[in-house]
């Protein structure tokens, strides 16, 4: 009986000697792991947490503060070209309303103190006017759009259209500004009626800020199209320029909030950067998408890709869609 009492205090020593280890060694990589945070989080390092250990349960610890931290370092970088970014829009905007408001400023001080002018010569210079406030208003009117989307308070509303209609309307609403510039208009659209579920506004939005592209940084190829064609699946449309292009460190950027080439900050081609970010934005929520191609003043297209609707009745078909 003495010798199993005493091999039980001998087993309980043991345990209490391990718990206590244990103890102490969790508590030292719990420490570890505070000061190693404090540092990680006042200095914004990209260190992770490395800590040797036959803890399961520490591990899986390690392992969930360490894909937070990885985490924390993506956002802050997403922040980053967030703030690049909106710097650029801001320098940009600067530009282009300084632009035209310098312009029509020194026009409307022109006619009024020099009374030299005949009626026709004024007639010309508000001619003059009256474009450059429709180029201020159209810059706001992008940045509403803007604000619209971020606030999500853009409401699409879905609807069969008739796509050869909206692409008609849309190409020669350009028509006039293409062909004063001195541009090639090829216009391809099918005889035979194409539909899809969409919001007619929305699209047309979408199509004139591709055309704008277009005639903004095409206009070295001085050749602007835009084709509709369809297969079984899919309806397609094409906006497509030959111009200067799109250099290959901007392809994978173009479509980013703000984001404007740096080449393109020219007193013939000006932007805002928020064109083709919208453009994507609202062709995304209407089951859509945008791509692009580009060869350097041979062919440079958007192409925008639609699902066929499918058989149903579209008497009934109406229904709001909330961009988030």
């Amino acid at each position: 009986m003495i010798y199993v009492v005493a091999l039980l205090v001998v087993c309980l020593g043991v345990l209490l000697f391990l718990h206590f280890r244990t103890k102490r060694k969790m508590s030292r990589e719990l420490q570890y792991m505070t000061e190693k945070l404090k540092f990680i989080t006042a200095t914004d390092s990209a260190e992770r947490l490395l800590l040797v250990t036959d803890d399961q349960r520490m591990r899986d610890l390690l392992n969930e503060i360490n894909s937070l931290l990885d985490y924390h370092q993506e956002s802050l970088a997403d922040l980053a070209r967030l703030r690049i970014s909106t710097n650029r829009m801001l320098s940009n905007v600067s530009h282009d309303l300084k632009t035209p408001l310098t312009v029509i400023s020194g026009y409307i001080e022109t006619i009024q103190h020099d009374k030299q002018f005949s009626a026709q010569e004024r007639e010309v210079l508000l001619a003059k006017v009256q474009v450059k406030v429709m180029e201020v208003a159209e810059l706001i009117n992008t940045f509403f759009d803007l604000a619209k989307l971020e606030s999500e308070d853009w409401q699409l509303e879905i609807e069969r259209i008739p796509l050869n209609e909206v692409c008609r309307k849309a190409i020669l609403g350009y028509y006039d500004t293409l062909t004063s510039k001195g541009f090639a208009v090829h216009i391809d659209l099918p005889e035979e009626s194409i539909h899809i579920e969409a919001d007619p506004a929305a699209l047309t939005r979408i199509l004139e800020n591709l055309l704008s592209n277009s005639i903004r940084y095409g206009k070295d190829g001085k050749t602007v199209g835009m084709t509709l064609r369809q297969d079984e699946e899919n309806v397609y449309i094409d906006v497509w320029d030959k111009g200067k292009g799109i250099q290959e460190a901007d392809k994978d950027r173009i479509f980013e909030r703000l984001y404007t080439a740096d080449d393109a900050r020219t007193a013939a081609a000006q932007g805002s950067g928020l064109g083709l970010m919208i453009a994507k934005r609202l062709t995304e929520q209407m089951q859509g998408q945008i791509h692009f191609s580009s060869i350097p003043y041979v062919k440079t297209t958007f192409t925008l890709t639609f699902p066929k609707p499918k058989l149903e009745d579209y008497s009934k078909l109406k229904k709001v869609v909330r961009i988030p």
